[in-house]
């Protein structure tokens, strides 16, 4: 391996390091919640902003972050984003009362959203050879589809053996190795996108039109999915992004040119990333609960239980998933996985009240690591197989928001379903572990739905070899995939 090959890898592994620390920290935190509620003394609505705060601002900002890296340079924005989150990790493990808790997991998801939107279109200038492209897409891959399960392993292990404070400081030392590492590392200057100017319009409709949507999402269950508050959040975050789309038809420089949305491979693996987050999120919580609330286990009991799924993951992103994109192009890898990973989660269909790790649990684990293992990879390359280089930053940001919101709406449906399934089963006269599993049995069937919903628009719609779009050609490389 060259030098220069020994950079590139470097500053791959430099940005999967600090892509895992973001992710891990959208899941994190739901282990050490009970810890939080009893050492801040929140009480259960205002528990939830500890998630909610981060959850607005990373969902709110990734499409505005993704555009700012293709207007002022990926390397300063993701050094901006990082150190911005590094500081707020610090402000979070340090903090003792609920206010600074709270404002310090908002600038964390500020932070988060910058960075997370331009690391994507970081690693494409990295590799631009087919089959390196493919190695690193695999590995950044396994970080970004398997964060939010090492996030449970993490958070288990943590606040069991420290306390709950060490979950947010134990980004500081690996935030600032990013730094310095980037610094030296990722490669800097302009854009082809430098100096068209920010459409300030744009931005701020499109940012509060995400932020009002979650926040509408994350909130539905509580206040009823069919309430007026509900529905007005969620009407003005309509009215918002239509507001978005009639600027972005005006603007000489748009900040998201309405174009890229025909390019076919770009839209499908979108409308695939949210069908297949939302499934993510019934194996990361679902299956957490219940460990945790049916079979009663701890919660480094909960982290260690997702260990052989990860593993799975890791080994199958990085050595397997590549090979099999080469070779078969991305609809297949992709379809095979997700379809792997819907029977994964139908076996977590029938786990029992008295389940046995090893019989009711491991099978589904194994399977959903497999199935995640083989399709996030064939996602990030179709996603960004026909977008042009000044926009692959704004691309990045899409497919970032799109499993963001897609993790947000499939969690709030299955927390709903889940909700609605165990009233009825107590109702009818079950007990409480009986109805509690019954209502998760339901929520793991809907989440196999959107996993094979997602396979069956992958199959169908993806193009194998990417094609130019309108004004918008690809680059070579891509194009052979």
């Amino acid at each position: 391996m060259t030098l220069d090959d020994r950079t590139r890898w470097l500053a791959l592994y430099t940005l999967c390091a600090a892509s895992l620390m973001i992710v891990l920290d959208a899941t994190i935190v739901n282990v050490a919640l009970p810890s939080i509620r009893d050492d801040l003394h929140f009480d259960e609505s205002s528990l939830a902003w500890v998630v909610n705060a981060y959850t607005l601002t990373f969902g709110g900002l990734l499409l505005l972050g993704g555009r700012l890296g293709d207007l002022y340079g990926p390397r300063r924005l993701f050094l901006l984003g990082i150190a911005l989150f590094t500081l707020a990790s610090l402000a979070c493990g340090l903090s003792t009362s609920q206010g600074m808790l709270v404002t310090a997991r908002a600038v964390q998801g500020v932070g988060g959203a910058v960075a997370s939107a331009v690391s994507l279109s970081l690693m494409l200038s990295l590799f631009t050879e087919p089959a390196e492209r493919a190695k690193a897409m695999g590995l950044f891959g396994f970080v970004a589809s398997g964060g939010g399960s090492i996030g449970v392993v993490l958070g288990g292990v943590l606040t069991d053996t420290i306390n709950w404070h060490w979950i947010f400081l134990v980004n500081l030392p690996i935030g600032i190795a990013v730094v310095v590492l980037s610094l030296r590392l990722l490669p800097g200057g302009a854009t082809a996108a430098a100096g068209r100017g920010l459409d300030v319009g744009g931005a701020v409709t499109v940012t509060a039109a995400l932020m009002v949507a979650v926040y509408g999402i994350v909130n539905g269950n509580a206040d009823g999915w069919t309430s007026a508050t509900t529905l007005a959040r969620l009407g003005l975050a309509a009215a918002l992004f239509l507001i978005f789309l009639v600027i972005e038809t005006r603007v000489a420089s748009p900040l998201m040119p309405l174009g890229l949305f025909r390019l076919r491979n770009l839209s499908t693996a979108n409308a695939v990333g949210v069908l297949w987050a939302g499934a993510m999120f019934a194996w990361f919580f679902l299956s957490a609960l219940y460990l945790q609330l049916v079979l009663g286990y701890s919660p480094l009991q909960v982290g260690l239980g997702f260990l052989p799924g990860n593993l799975v993951m890791g080994f199958l992103s990085i050595a397997v998933s590549a090979k099999l994109v080469m070779r078969f192009g991305v609809r297949w890898p992709l379809g095979v996985g997700l379809a792997v990973a819907a029977v994964g989660l139908l076996l977590f269909a029938r786990a029992p009240v008295g389940g046995d790790y090893v019989v009711d649990v491991l099978p589904g684990m194994l399977l959903l690591g497999f199935g995640a293992g083989i399709a996030f990879n064939p996602v990030l390359f179709a996603a960004m197989s026909e977008v042009r280089p000044e926009e692959s930053g704004l691309a990045s940001g899409i497919v970032n928001t799109a499993f963001m919101m897609g993790g947000a709406l499939g969690l709030a449906v299955l927390a709903s379903v889940a909700a609605s399934r165990t009233s009825h089963l107590a109702a009818g006269g079950h007990g409480h572990l009986s109805a509690l599993t019954g209502g998760y049995h339901t929520a793991f069937v809907v989440g196999a739905l959107f996993a094979v919903g997602a396979a069956a628009l992958g199959a169908m719609l993806l193009r194998t070899t990417a094609q130019p779009a309108h004004e918008h050609a690809s680059e070579p490389a891509l194009a052979e995939i």
